[in-house]
């Protein structure tokens, strides 16, 4: 049977109020008052009889139901506005909105975006960079690329490629490193992953029983390869998305025991319906990573 007609009002509410976890922030955005925008997302939840949000003391929470409308009407205002946006126009564009994990985005992605914009002109890419966290659905993102296993509730992934992580620092420090035992006189510079050290350890044959050294946690494989250049300490960090470091001689890896405690995926949400922009990104990803 099909629905009553819902009020575009109270569609739009939720949209940017989804999109912000804030009513506040909704209201000025569509130039309204939080009473208003709060009034429209209650009516909308009544005509749906399900809630969409889960009202929190500091904001707000996306409801399964929430989650599940919010990428469709974030991608049918956005084809609403770049459609009036063109109108007239003699070529359009469709819009791609991916997260990427920096790490990704400057060792990977970057140096290969140019092929991608050749083949697909279509396309209007636009990048947002995140430190391994991202809520496809709040961020209206339509993909984001992550490290990890490929567990994430109510998201479909597609492994990309596997990482192996290893041990790089400068020339210098190099230089006092004959075997992996002389690590344990330096500055490990590490993820919040206290595990991956004790991982590579065990992977150079050494005990992972070894204690800690005094250590710098990063939240970014970025920041934690330049602290390395600038001579903070060794880093363990992935080496495929470091080689212009390791080929110029800027970094140096010492040994070569690597340990892969995860890969990067490409998400999407599982009740995203894929575009034409969408499926062009998908096919040309998973054919230059596997080159």
């Amino acid at each position: 049977m099909a629905r009553s007609y819902l009020p575009l009002k109270a569609l739009r509410a939720f949209e940017a109020s989804a999109r912000h976890l804030s009513f506040t922030r909704a209201a000025d955005e569509l130039c309204v008052t939080q009473a208003a925008v709060s009034h429209q997302v209650k009516l909308l939840e009544a005509q749906l009889k399900v809630p969409l949000f889960k009202r929190l003391p500091r904001g707000l929470m996306l409801t399964q139901e929430g989650e599940r409308l919010l990428p469709v009407l974030k991608s049918s205002f956005d084809q609403i506005t770049h459609t009036l946006d063109r109108v007239g126009e003699s070529s359009y564009r469709d819009v791609l909105n991916v997260g990427v994990v920096g790490t990704f985005a400057v060792g990977w992605l970057l140096p290969r975006l140019d092929d991608f914009q050749q083949q697909y002109p279509f396309v209007d890419f636009r990048l947002s960079t995140h430190n391994n966290r991202a809520d496809i659905a709040a961020e209206g993102l339509d993909f984001a690329i992550r490290y990890g296993a490929g567990a994430w509730h109510g998201i479909a992934a597609q492994p990309l490629m596997p990482v192996s992580l290893s041990v790089m620092c400068i020339p210098t420090i190099a230089t006092r490193l004959e075997t992996p035992v002389d690590l344990l006189g330096e500055t490990w510079l590490r993820s919040y992953r206290a595990d991956e050290w004790a991982e590579w350890l065990a992977a150079a044959g050494l005990p992972n029983s070894y204690p800690m050294t005094k250590s710098i946690v990063f939240d970014s494989s970025i920041a934690m390869v330049e602290a390395a250049l600038q001579g903070a300490g060794v880093a363990l960090a992935p080496t495929s998305m470091f080689t212009r470091q390791l080929s110029s001689g800027a970094l140096v890896q010492p040994f070569d025991a690597t340990v892969s405690l995860g890969g990067y995926w490409l998400t999407r949400l599982q009740t995203r319906p894929e575009t034409r922009a969408m499926a062009s990104f998908r096919a040309w990803l998973l054919k230059a990573s596997n080159a």
